[in-house]
């Protein structure tokens, strides 16, 4: 059997092992045909033993364990390790802090949202206002003192995220009770603040509607100039607490013109005027002279059939601006002189209509005036019921007048008896004669003169009007009794008689026109015809 014959300490342990058994199996193997199964096995487990106490250290364990690689020896415990770059140690900790910022930016938002969205601490209902000007912090610093928010960083903060810096409208406010932040926010954005109204009625001057809106106090601002006469539109107007004057003046011009746009374009064919602003001046006339919304269109028809025809419109409305302008009224009834007085108002002297406007009309007026009724009248006068008896001739019209001073008549009797009644019941038997002598007017004491004086005898030292009540007060005049009276003024020695009473002695009433007598007013039949009404005085 070859062999090789090679000293064991040259080779590896493992090596030496293996080949030492190999030569010893070789040798077994030739003597294994002498040898039992038995005796095989048991030399087979001796040998094994033997060699395992030799060569413990260094046999493997196992056929797995002889397939593996062998392990790379430790490093010596003496060697360096190796420094990192220092821009990479920059980097792992800006990493770092950013993580953890994240991780805190996170956590505030979403705790800022909580806040946002919940319930407010306000338990009751309240009004907030915000000025015109006021920044985001100034509100946010009033919002949570007045405790309808919690946290004004966190407002501020929702504002900027939204960008709605410029988006805040100022206004009264009505804030509910637990609003969240997210509720208030929306409101002021939006601009659902409360809104507080004003009424303006038709026929008022544009003086007269500058002083009421002077006189409320929850508008500001100053009002630099009257505009112009029928150019603002009466009506109920909203508003916000802190909105100028001057505004609401523009907000009244702008939606008078684009309401006469819209009906412009809708009137009547061949009407006796040509342009928006002649028909604001008639439609001024017509809502002076009536405010039922049944007679507006029938008005409206006489002064058109008038225009039509050439007659003088015998407005008194007109005569009362053309003295009084933008005040409105006189506080007395018109005088004959003011009827005979060239003024560019007096539509008893000018033919067609005045330069302006006189008042300011409504909607209803200005319709009316662009579709006016299709009639064939060309006078009318107050019917004793709150409206007018309307005629087509001068000799029906004159039959209404008569029918108007015979209720006036009634009227003013029924008023001074009522009167003499309740001064009766006032005063003391034997004072019912004495005269209210306060202010500027002396009433007279009654329709019946002393014993033995004449009726016209009695003299006062101040100006008188007959037919007038005893109890009546200064400033008190108005309506259906001025059409009664008689103002007499005193003569240059400072006595004043005492007229007849309009009831005995008509012709003598210097409030009551005198009969249109001009030759332009004549109708189709040559009668001259007299104002369309006497309306009382305003």
């Amino acid at each position: 059997m070859l062999t090789f014959p090679v000293s064991a300490s040259v080779l590896s342990p493992y090596l030496a092992w293996n080949l030492s058994g190999w030569n010893r199996y070789k040798c077994d193997m030739s003597n294994q045909d002498d040898l039992t199964q038995q005796e095989r096995i048991s030399a087979a487990l001796g040998s094994s033993a033997v060699s395992d106490d030799l060569h413990d250290t260094t046999r493997p364990r196992s056929p797995a364990e002889v397939l593996e690689p062998a392990r790379a020896p430790e490093p010596p415990s003496g060697r360096r390790r190796r420094r990192t770059h220092p821009f990479l140690v920059l980097i792992n900790a800006v990493m770092s802090l950013l993580i953890v910022a994240l991780l805190a930016l996170g956590g505030i938002v979403y705790f800022a949202k909580l806040q946002f969205d919940k319930h407010g601490p306000l338990n009751h209902t309240t009004v907030f206002v915000i000025p015109r000007g006021e920044g985001v912090n100034g509100i946010a610093e009033r919002l949570e003192h007045d405790g309808i928010i919690s946290d004004r960083r966190i407002f501020v903060a929702s504002v900027i995220y939204f960008k709605v810096q410029d988006q805040l409208k100022a206004g009264e406010y009505e804030i509910r009770k637990f609003s969240s932040m997210r509720d208030v926010l929306d409101k002021l954005v939006e601009g659902r603040s409360v809104l507080h109204k004003i009424s303006l009625p038709e026929g008022l001057t544009s003086e007269q509607i500058v002083a009421r809106l002077n006189a409320h106090q929850l508008l500001k601002g100053e009002i630099p100039e009257i505009p112009p006469e029928g150019s603002l539109l009466p009506d109920t107007y909203k508003f916000s607490r802190g909105m100028t004057r001057q505004d609401l003046i523009d907000r009244m011009r702008a939606e008078q013109r684009k309401f006469i746009q819209n009906v412009w374009s809708k009137r009547q064919a061949n009407l006796p005027f040509k342009t928006p602003r002649e028909a604001i001046i008639l439609a001024s006339i017509v809502e002076k002279e009536t405010s039922r919304a049944d007679e507006r269109s029938r008005i409206s028809g006489v002064f058109v059939n008038r225009l039509r025809k050439g007659i003088r419109l015998q407005s008194d409305p007109t005569i009362i601006y053309g003295i009084a302008g933008g005040k409105g009224s006189l506080g007395r009834g018109i005088l004959k002189s003011e009827l005979e007085k060239d003024t560019p108002y007096n539509t008893y002297k000018i033919t067609g209509l005045t330069p302006t406007p006189i008042a300011n009309p409504g909607r209803a007026a200005i319709e009316a005036v662009l579709n006016p009724a299709d009639t064939k009248d060309l006078y009318f006068v107050a019917d004793g019921s709150g409206g007018h008896a309307f005629s087509s001739s001068l000799a029906k019209h004159n039959k209404n007048v008569a029918a108007w001073r015979k209720i006036e008549s009634e009227r003013r009797k029924q008023e001074e008896a009522e009167a003499r009644t309740k001064g009766a019941m006032e005063k003391p038997a034997g004072a019912q004669g004495e005269t209210k002598t306060e202010g500027l007017i002396s009433a007279a004491p009654s329709s019946s003169p002393e014993a033995g004086t004449p009726p016209d005898s009695r003299v006062f030292d101040r100006p008188a009007i007959s037919g007038l009540p005893a109890e009546t007060l200064p400033g008190s005049v108005s309506g259906s009794l001025m059409e009664g009276l008689t103002i007499s003024l005193p003569p240059p020695d400072g006595g004043v008689s005492l007229q007849t009473p309009a009831a005995e002695a008509p012709a003598a009433d210097a409030a009551t026109p005198a009969p249109a007598t001009q030759a332009s007013d004549a109708d189709a039949t040559g009668a001259t015809p007299p104002p369309p009404k006497r309306k009382p005085a305003l």
